[in-house]
C-alpha cells in the first residue's frame, strides 16, 4: 500500500482549476520531485498535502490515514521553503530545538538531538551563530535540520534551492539527498528546474496544467517522454512533425510527431561509408551555440532546422554555412 496518496484531487482558487483530478502515489522512503513550469499547481498539490490549503475535493492519505480535513500541525509533517524562515533573533542552535520545545521534549533530549541532527547536517561549529551570521546554504541547512529533527512522516521542499547560487545549490542537491537517504526520510522535493529533479529524485512527477503529465524514474523521463510536453520539458529534443521530419531526413514516420535527441546524430563534413546507422541526410550549418562542454549545431535540413549536439574536445568547427552529413539511427527516434 502506498504511503501517501492523493485521490481525485481538484484544487480551485475561485473560477480557476488548478488542480485537476490530481491522482498520485508515493512510496515510504522515496524522494520523489514535482516538476513543472511556474502555475503548474506543484506547490499547491504540496500545501494540500501539509493543510496549508484545502482541497475542493477529493481525499488525501498518509500512512494509512485519511488527512485532508486534519488540521497542519497534527498530520507530522516538516516543510521547507524557499524562505528560510529562521527566526532572527535565535540562534542556530535555538531554531533547531523550536520544533521540540513545541511538543515539550525534555531538556536534555532536545539538547543531544540538536547536537546530533546539527553534525548530520554539517553545522556543529555554527551552533551559537544567529541567522545573520550564516550564508545562505548554512541558513538552508539549519532550516533542514529544524525540519527534521521532529522526525516528522514526510518532509515537503518547496524550491528551497532556487534562491543559491548554481555551484553552492549543486552541493547542497547532494547534501540534502544524502540526509534523507541517510535518515530514510519520504520527501517530496518541488522544482521547476530539470537537472535538479535529475539529480535528486527517484520518481519525477512532471505536472503541466494542473495534471501529472508523466510519472517515471529519471532516466525513464528523460529518454522515453511519454508526450509532446514531457519532450519539450525534459532535456532538449528535436520534436518535429512526421512532415517536417520527412522533409528533413526523406524518411517516412508513421505517427504525429517525432522526437530525437541532438547528441545521438553523428556529423560529419563527408558522407558515411560504415554501416550501423538507419538514416542519412546532409543539411547546412546556420548557427553554432556553445553550451559547456557541448558545441550545439542548428542545422538547416531542406528548410527544417536540427539540432545537433557534440563535445567540444571530439567536435571539428564547422564554419557556418558548410555542408554536412548527418546519420542517427531509427531506433533513437521517438514516436510522440
Amino acid at each position: 500500500m502506498s504511503y501517501i496518496r492523493f485521490e481525485n484531487i481538484v484544487k480551485n482558487f475561485g473560477q480557476n482549476e488548478v488542480l485537476k483530478n490530481i491522482n498520485l502515489e508515493i512510496e515510504k522512503g522515496q524522494l520523489v520531485t514535482l516538476l513543472g513550469p511556474s502555475g503548474c499547481g506543484k506547490s499547491t498539490l504540496l500545501r494540500c498535502l501539509a493543510g496549508l490549503e484545502n482541497v475542493t475535493s477529493g481525499r488525501v492519505y498518509l500512512d494509512g490515514r485519511d488527512i485532508t480535513d486534519v488540521n497542519p500541525k497534527d498530520r507530522d509533517i516538516g516543510m521547507v521553503f524557499q524562505q528560510y524562515s529562521l527566526f532572527p533573533n535565535m540562534t542556530v542552535e535555538q531554531n533547531v530545538a523550536f520544533g521540540l520545545k513545541m511538543k515539550k521534549t525534555e531538556k536534555t533530549v532536545i539538547k543531544e538531538k540538536v547536537k546530533e541532527i546539527l553534525e548530520v547536517v554539517g553545522l556543529s561549529d555554527k551552533i551559537k551563530h544567529y541567522p545573520s551570521q550564516l550564508s545562505g546554504g548554512q541558513q538552508q541547512r539549519a532550516a533542514l535540520a529544524r525540519a527534521i529533527i521532529t522526525q516528522p512522516k514526510v518532509l515537503l521542499l518547496d524550491e528551497p534551492l532556487s534562491a543559491i547560487d548554481a555551484l553552492l545549490r549543486h552541493s547542497l542537491q547532494i547534501e540534502i539527498r544524502r540526509i534523507q537517504k541517510e535518515m530514510d526520510i519520504t520527501a517530496i522535493f518541488v522544482t521547476h528546474d530539470q537537472d535538479e529533479a535529475m539529480v535528486m529524485s527517484d520518481v519525477i512527477h512532471l505536472m503541466h496544467d494542473g495534471i501529472i503529465e508523466q510519472s517515471a524514474p529519471p532516466t525513464m523521463m528523460y529518454t522515453q517522454p511519454a508526450t509532446k510536453f514531457a519532450a519539450t520539458f525534459i532535456g532538449h529534443y528535436n520534436i518535429l512533425s512526421a512532415g517536417d521530419f520527412k522533409k528533413a531526413s526523406g524518411f517516412q514516420m508513421d505517427c504525429g510527431d517525432v522526437a530525437f535527441r541532438p547528441e545521438l546524430i553523428m556529423i560529419r563534413d563527408k558522407p558515411f561509408e560504415e554501416e550501423g546507422y538507419d538514416m542519412y541526410f546532409t543539411g547546412r550549418i546556420k548557427v553554432r551555440l556553445p553550451h559547456g562542454n557541448i558545441l550545439r549545431y542548428a542545422i538547416d535540413c531542406n528548410g527544417v532546422q536540427i539540432d545537433v549536439d557534440v563535445l567540444f574536445k571530439k567536435a571539428r568547427l564547422f564554419p557556418d554555412d558548410a555542408q554536412v552529413y548527418l546519420a542517427m539511427k531509427k531506433a533513437d527516434c521517438i514516436r510522440l
